[in-house]
């Protein structure tokens, strides 16, 4: 019974990558597609901490761009194969945060995520004004390279490997939290003091675990970096740590899939939301619809409040909340 339980979750996970591999096959456009999936790994990276472990960080960008800008210089400026330079971007994301980490996994609670702030904010301004991240003008024209001897200038033969590595960053989080290390995060994230009863190094867990979600956050950054292209100052904006605490909240916080969920509505209204303001607009009659798309931060601050207030669990969260009510009915019956 159990194991039938521990492949029908497999099971859907492989039905829902092979339905995202056959999206191009279908009219949708690979690049907005590569885009969310780089989005839905760096909000998949920040659920493993804050919805695994119990740590909310408010200074994630800061891994998302340092990858991003140390896989673009290693890919335009030094010339490194495409995969070396996401693993040069992945791996400096790591030594970012196991400084970070050092400095805050040794506080708790709102002093905790202050401290990634402050931190995050720090190396934003040092990549303002360091010379190779291009300052307020970006890391640009990026080559994107050959991968396991796929030439990457070709968008489906991209979509493919930005697949795959989403996949295996996916599988690594899973892999995680249904390992014996991942118990012990659920564990110091229900109820700290007891684990520290039980004999664990609770701050050596803590700062494994992100460790592991900054190398995935970066991984994220690096293959966006190598999808558009170019990497700015937004990648590592503190706007950018709240856009993911967002995906995460409006998709499930603890779920495996919520984070995805998140994060495609969230990326979709941010470039689909002009469109959606335009047919609004034409539909009713009303002029201020067709200004929408200037009004994103409006649209998903108000996705927040409805989120906060109806959705506490965020989508995901609630849909199983739901199921379970259903499920165990009959049984009380």
């Amino acid at each position: 019974m159990s194991a039938t339980q521990n492949r029908n979750p497999l099971l859907g996970y492989g039905l829902l990558f092979g339905a995202i591999a056959l999206l191009p096959a279908l009219g949708v456009y690979p690049i907005f597609v590569m885009k969310v999936l780089c989005f839905a790994l760096f909000a998949c990276a920040f659920n493993l901490l804050v919805g695994f472990t119990g740590l909310l960080s408010f200074g994630h960008a800061a891994f998302l761009g340092t990858a991003a800008y140390g896989a673009g210089h290693a890919l335009k400026v030094w010339g490194l194969p495409t995969p070396l330079g996401l693993l040069f971007g992945m791996l400096a994301a790591g030594g970012v945060g196991l400084v970070f980490g050092l400095l805050a996994i040794r506080r708790t609670g709102i002093y905790f995520s202050m401290i990634t702030l402050a931190l995050s904010q720090m190396l934003f301004f040092v990549f303002l004004q360091a010379p190779f991240t291009g300052g307020e003008d970006g890391l640009q024209s990026v080559p994107r390279g050959h991968f396991l001897g796929l030439d990457l200038a070709n968008d489906l033969s991209l979509y493919y490997v930005v697949l795959g590595l989403f996949i295996a960053g996916f599988w690594l989080i899973y892999r995680t939290v249904h390992s014996p290390f991942g118990q012990v995060l659920t564990s110091i994230r229900e109820n700290e003091p007891r684990a520290i009863s039980l004999g664990y190094d609770v701050d050596r867990f803590k700062l494994l675990a992100f460790v592991l979600s900054a190398m995935l956050a970066g991984l994220a950054g690096a293959t966006k970096t190598l999808v558009l292209g170019f990497a700015t100052l937004t990648d590592a904006v503190w706007t950018t740590s709240g856009l993911v605490i967002l995906m995460t909240l409006v998709g499930g916080m603890g779920t495996l899939v919520g984070p995805m969920l998140g994060a495609l509505i969230i990326i979709a209204l941010e470039n689909k939301i002009g469109d959606l303001g335009k047919a609004l607009a034409d539909v009713s009659g009303i002029a201020w619809f067709n200004g929408l798309g200037e009004s994103v931060s409006l649209v998903t601050g108000l996705i927040f409040i409805v989120c906060v207030l109806a959705f506490r669990r965020g989508l995901v969260g609630e849909a199983l909340a739901w199921w379970e009510r259903r499920r165990q009915a009959p049984a009380r019956g």
